[in-house]
């Protein structure tokens, strides 16, 4: 994969410019896009960048983080807190996700969309209300592991990182982690599952693989 050399400006502007042409391909209004990454990628913070940039094009936009739809910890450390295995399977809420952000964009949809679920910290329910997001509304699905579960979306986005920028960019706390990534890797193979990769080892320089046409 032939990758360019892309500034961090120019390619969240590129992005909402082509998210304002976008239309959701099952034809219904909304349109879904999953920006998905290690949390070392740090995706939120490309969603919420292409948020601020697509709004003034006149497209409403929701910026959903899948961290907000984890398990129950009794769930996620079955295994122990640090069972890589674990993270890379049981952690993410994959039914949550559908039933109330994804399902309701359908084309048939009620564009009812709740923006978080569950509070991993405290370990409870967010109790957050729903959020309606108009016709012609963009939501951006940003989080870890959202590719390879045929969750419906528009356009996908990968945030790669070499293995060693991987490694440099994790805590040291959290770099139990890596196996999960390996197997990540190797399993759904995000550079060639996403529509459009953007290879961030060095976050000031960002390279990408481009755009797919716009339908």
């Amino acid at each position: 994969m032939r990758l360019e050399p892309i500034s961090p400006e120019r390619l969240t502007g590129a992005l909402a410019e082509h998210l304002a042409r976008l239309h959701g391909a099952d034809g219904g209004p909304w349109t879904r896009v999953l920006i998905d990454g290690a949390p070392a990628a740090r995706p939120g913070d490309l969603a919420e960048g292409v948020a601020r940039e697509l709004r003034p094009r006149g497209r409403p936009v929701l910026v959903v983080g899948a961290g907000g739809f984890l398990r129950a910890a009794s769930v996620r450390f079955e295994y122990g807190r640090r069972d890589p295995d674990a993270y890379r399977d049981l952690w993410l809420d994959t039914g949550a996700l559908w039933r109330e952000v994804l399902t309701p964009l359908d084309a048939d949809g009620s564009g009812r969309v709740l923006p978080d679920l569950w509070d991993p910290e405290r370990d409870r329910a967010t109790r957050s209300a729903y959020v309606t997001l108009p016709p012609g509304g963009v939501l951006l699905l940003h989080g870890t592991f959202l590719l390879g579960r045929w969750f419906p979306a528009d356009l996908t986005v990968h945030l790669s990182l070499s293995a060693g920028a991987l490694e440099r960019r994790t805590p040291a706390e959290e770099r139990w982690t890596l196996p999960a990534f390996e197997r990540y890797d190797g399993e759904v193979d995000p550079v060639t599952a996403a529509d459009t990769v953007v290879r961030l080892d060095d976050p000031r320089r960002p390279a990408w693989s481009g755009l797919p046409e716009t339908r």
